[in-house]
């Protein structure tokens, strides 16, 4: 089974697990913590998906970074994921509860690209753009600032892409430049 499989069936069932428990929330900043941690720090992810490390040592590191905050259920999911060899899609199976989670609680994330850190009123145009794209009314932005965009600003929304930087047009009219033919006068 492929290796997004496993990990979308892993967050479902953790979920599901989280919404009967009534500890949707605790698991959600758990799964946060443990996103943010691979996020930090390379050795972790790489530890998570090594071969040669064994799942004691797996699961001892699991249980020190989140045994004293940890939900007992996230521990529990943890030690269930390391047990069965899976601890390597552990980081993949986080990316996907994020998902999951988000569209159980009806929130759209989109992700914002600028060459600018965004003001407030930048911040809810963006909001109301894509609650009009998505028809979501829990909106949460990521922000993220690229220079080279040289202007304008890149929205991701699912899998709708709203380009209008001065690069994406720079790239398109080069692009048709490309597929005509000009004849050179002399």
């Amino acid at each position: 089974m492929s290796d997004i499989k496993v990990a979308s069936r892993y967050a479902k069932a953790l979920l599901e697990l989280a919404v009967e428990k009534n500890q949707l929330e605790e698991v959600n900043r758990d799964v946060n913590q443990l996103l943010e941690i691979a996020t930090e720090n390379r050795n972790i992810v790489l530890l998570l998906n090594s071969p040669i490390i064994n799942t004691d040592k797996k699961h001892n590191v699991l249980k020190a970074l989140f045994e004293k905050t940890g939900n007992p259920i996230t521990l529990s999911f943890f030690d269930i994921i390391t047990r069965k060899n899976r601890a390597n899609n552990l980081v993949e199976t986080a990316k996907e509860f994020k998902k999951q989670y988000n569209q159980h609680m009806g929130i759209q994330v989109a992700e914002v690209t600028t060459t600018f850190v965004l003001t407030d009123d930048l911040r809810e145009q963006f909001k109301s753009i894509v609650k009009e794209i998505s028809g979501l009314d829990k909106i949460e932005l990521v922000e993220k600032i690229n220079k080279e965009l040289i202007g304008g600003f890149v929205l991701k929304v699912n899998d709708k892409l709203l380009d209008d930087s001065i690069s994406g047009k720079l790239r398109l009219l080069k692009l048709e430049f490309a597929q005509r033919y000009f004849v050179k006068m002399y």
